[in-house]
């Protein structure tokens, strides 16, 4: 089969060397954007159409239905509606995820044919070439049918357009399959070409609590020949002659049936074609109600066309990235670097509708938004490391915005959130992520959100007993004996614990500036629990038992490939040994000193104990900069990773790109600095990729309106800092406050 042919403007050129000279035209950020890169080797992200930020992503979903290529399976199977291996075309699907680990939401998948009617995806599906993908666009040719398929979007609303060959065409709309556990469903014709509906979503990363509806709108912009409905038979013992007989497993209905309801149902939709006709449809999405779908939908693409929208999302897309205009470096490492930025920009989403209504956490209760956004898709664990720090310093005004939802679901729940997904709390991962993304934005400057609420909710879930604490359930063992036993083989009690002590760490910070002393000093000490898992006979940390002893036999590997592991979730000793970086000098007395302390950590990179995939050791490279000549340790393995694995290809990110938190790893370090303590106002200086970097800062927040970094290499591979200048005068640390970084204005490395 002819190969995809990925025409991302400039990004898939370089896929297959197209040289650049020839292009005379000044290329804007958004031109660099290459969305197919992570779409492999389980990078999760998609190439589908989305704004910044956008609720609505319209995504090309290829992970069912054929057996035909190694790569399809049931969609069940997948965390992603996308692969970019995979082969077998069943539609559109509507609101999805980037970059997670856990089957996604995807679903309400719209799919266009030709020929006679047929609603069974596995027969209904088709291979497909030609794809072209870029910020706010994707389009394809579908081989079986000689369709050309394209989509668009806006924040809550999108526009497919289909343009289909002469004779019987179908659109339908496919309310039974999708990522998600859940099939039931419910649709209501308003018109011939005019459906609205329902359908249940749920089991997010395998929690049954998390189950929500999602409405839509649906108009197709020509009277059709015919619709109706098509509902999957039941195949029930002893009447399998009369099953096969109706339609093979599906009946059909048309015009006398009003409503339907039930699992695996979908909407059908006929006209007959002239060669090359283009016939729109226009889809309205709420996690509200029917009528806010619609609302959405009409408010949204009033008077707009296809073109227009997609021109729209493109615009929205490239002010967005050019907040960071970078010079110098390859064409593709430009192309890796804005990728990335739109990636840090897909979540969290907005979520209110166009009236400002939004469903509140776990309450079932309807509200309405009195300032800014209301965010959700709130991947705690993962972005509480970078995306909001990026957030806070490039988009401020967003990232308030994001604390004011999360203040506001702590007002609903009680709580604050730590893996919040339309509505819904899922409790995935563990840890209580909401900490230190308040406490950094706060201790940066950023205002404009309760402080003293937010102190109050952090310190609820920093000191309720469990099991009634939601975010800390083992808080108990943690708050009496300093850190978190092994009760049962799997229970990652390690990594809770870990991600407590950093929690802590955060909430001792803020507690010190706001005049909270005892407060302080309680969580600093709690802090500090992490050195009961030292354990010297291995160097790592270790599990430990009810009984206070360590667990044993004990291996420090185990787990380095994802298998089960006693005490760590989602990796081994080596990968969270490190993962303590607000006391990195306790760490290192542990470790017997300096010398000891930098020689291991290196070994860790040495020998491959490293993953670059895996959000407990992302930060590891930057702690070479903690002592003094061990600073060019950091700067080597950063270009090395940036090389190795952050890749304008398919497979650019190593690994789930986690709503954006492998990208944002990468803008940071590609541009010259790290925030490697998650709650310390604070970055680790690293060596830049590109010869100048112009951060378009907000004046009115920051009191400047832009950092200049620039770099002088003496040959392209250099890599080792010899010098840098911070506002003009010689610095001699590696580390920066923010404080210093933002009132800098300009920022020189000397790079040998």
């Amino acid at each position: 089969m002819n190969r995809k042919l990925t025409t991302c403007f400039i990004a898939t050129l370089m896929f297959f060397g197209v040289s650049m000279k020839a292009e005379n035209k000044k290329l804007r950020p958004v031109d660099y954007v290459n969305p197919f890169i992570g779409t492999t080797n389980f990078g999760t992200t998609n190439p589908g159409a989305v704004m910044p930020n956008g609720l609505m992503s319209v995504v090309p979903f290829n992970v069912m239905g054929s057996n035909d290529n190694k790569y399809d399976k049931d969609a069940r199977w997948w965390s992603t509606p996308y692969e970019y291996h995979n082969v077998f075309f069943t539609g559109f699907s509507h609101v999805n995820l980037s970059g997670v680990g856990c089957p996604d939401v995807g679903s309400l998948l719209l799919m266009p044919t030709t020929g006679e009617l047929n609603v069974d995806y596995k027969q209904y599906g088709s291979t497909y070439k030609n794809e072209v993908a870029h910020p706010g666009y994707y389009s394809n040719t579908l081989t079986k049918y000689g369709i050309k398929t394209e989509v668009t979007a806006d924040k809550r609303s999108s526009i497919a357009r289909f343009t289909f060959p002469q004779g019987e065409s179908h659109i339908l709309l496919n309310l039974g399959e999708g990522l998600t556990n859940e099939s039931g469903a419910f649709i209501r014709r308003i018109s011939d070409n005019e459906f609205e509906g329902m359908k249940v979503l749920g089991t997010f990363c395998y929690n049954p609590q998390a189950v929500f509806p999602i409405y839509f709108y649906m108009k197709v912009n020509k009277q059709p020949k015919r619709s109706g409905y098509w509902k999957k038979q039941r195949l029930m013992s002893g009447v399998e002659a009369e099953w096969d007989k109706d339609n093979g497993k599906y009946k059909l209905y048309t015009e006398y049936k009003r409503e339907i309801a039930g699992d695996d149902i979908g909407v059908f939709i006929d006209f007959d074609t002239q060669q090359n006709e283009e016939v729109e449809v226009l889809m309205g999405v709420s996690f509200v109600s029917m009528e806010n779908a619609r609302l959405n939908a009409e408010k949204e693409l009033a008077q707009t066309t296809f073109d227009s929208l997609r021109l729209r999302a493109e615009e929205a897309w490239n002010n967005d990235l050019s907040k960071i205009l970078v010079e110098g470096g390859s064409e593709d490492q430009k192309t890796v670097f804005y990728t990335a930025l739109y990636h840090t920009l897909i979540h969290p989403n907005i979520l209110q509708d166009v009236n400002g209504q939004y469903p509140t956490l776990e309450r079932g209760d309807i509200a309405a938004v009195s300032n800014g956004d209301r965010y959700t898709v709130f991947s705690l664990w993962d972005t509480y490391r970078n995306v909001h720090q990026l957030l806070t310093l490039v988009y401020p005004v967003r990232q308030q915005h994001m604390l004011q939802s999360m203040l506001a679901m702590y007002d609903e729940h009680g709580w604050l959130p730590k893996w919040e997904l339309y509505g819904r709390e899922t409790y995935t991962m563990e840890g209580d992520p909401s900490i230190p993304v308040i406490v950094d934005s706060w201790l940066k400057g950023l205002r404009g959100f309760d402080i003293n609420k937010a102190y109050e909710a952090m310190r609820k879930g920093a000191t309720t007993p469990g099991p009634q604490n939601k975010l800390r359930p083992d808080n108990d063992d943690y708050m009496k004996l300093g850190y978190v036993p092994l009760r049962e083989q799997y229970d990652n009690s390690v990594s809770h614990a870990l991600e407590y002590y950093i929690a802590d760490n955060a909430l001792s910070r803020l507690a010190k500036a706001l005049g909270k002393d005892s407060d302080a000093k309680l969580f600093y000490n709690r802090s500090l629990g992490y050195k009961h898992y030292y354990s010297k006979e291995y160097g790592t940390f270790r599990p430990i038992l009810p009984s206070g002893k360590f667990y044993s036999p004990f291996n420090p590997l185990q787990g380095e490939n994802f298998e089960p592991n006693p005490g760590f979730h989602e990796g081994n000793a080596w990968n969270y040994t490190f993962y303590v970086p607000h006391d990195i000098k306790g760490l290192t007395q542990l470790m017997g000193g300096s010398k000891a302390f930098v020689d291991k950590l290196q070994m860790v990179f040495d020998k491959g104990y490293y993953d670059p995939a895996n959000e407990p050791d992302i930060a590891y490279p930057h702690l070479f900069s903690y002592f003094k000549g061990e600073e060019w340790r950091t700067q080597k393995e950063i270009k090395r990773l940036l090389n190795t694995y952050f890749k304008n290809a398919p497979d650019g990110i190593p690994g789930n790109d986690d709503t954006g938190t492998m990208s944002a790893w990468a803008v940071f370090n590609m541009i010259g600095f790290y925030p490697d303590c998650p709650g310390e106002p604070a970055y680790t200086l690293t060596t830049p990729v590109f010869d100048k970097v112009t951060i378009k800062l907000s004046k009115e927040q920051w009191g400047t309106d832009q950092l200049v970094i620039t770099s002088k290499r003496s040959d392209k591979e250099a890599y080792r800092i010899n010098n840098i200048t911070v506002g003009g005068k010689q610095y001699k640390s590696y580390r920066i406050s923010h404080k210093d970084l933002i009132n800098a204005r300009n920022i020189h490395f000397d790079v040998k």
